[in-house]
């Protein structure tokens, strides 16, 4: 059963296996692939994805980048927990279209 994403000022917060689950981050993942698809020449530029040192958070990362892949979205994903200005920088050096934290 998919559960409503709820997003506040600082993004998406979650409950790990309640609203927080692979299911809901692959949706979360195809709408920012279809928005930036369509916008921001992401298929181009491409995204940068990042995580934290939160439980499973590179599995999650790992499931938001084969979502943007599959849409043809270029992906640079962190290879060990990055702390969010890092992540920011990353985008904007390698002039991607966005990335996902």
């Amino acid at each position: 059963m998919a559960f409503e994403i709820k997003f506040g000022t600082d993004g998406w917060r979650g409950v790990i296996a309640e609203d927080y689950t692979f299911e809901n981050v692959r949706r979360a993942a195809q709408g920012v692939a279809t928005y930036y698809a369509e916008r921001q020449r992401a298929r181009e530029r491409g995204m940068v994805i990042g995580y934290d040192h939160r439980f499973a958070s590179e599995h999650f990362a790992a499931a938001a980048a084969e979502v943007l892949a599959a849409n043809d979205i270029p992906v640079l994903l962190t290879e060990i927990g990055t702390p969010t200005p890092v992540i920011s920088y990353a985008a904007i050096a390698n002039k991607t279209a966005g990335a996902i934290n």
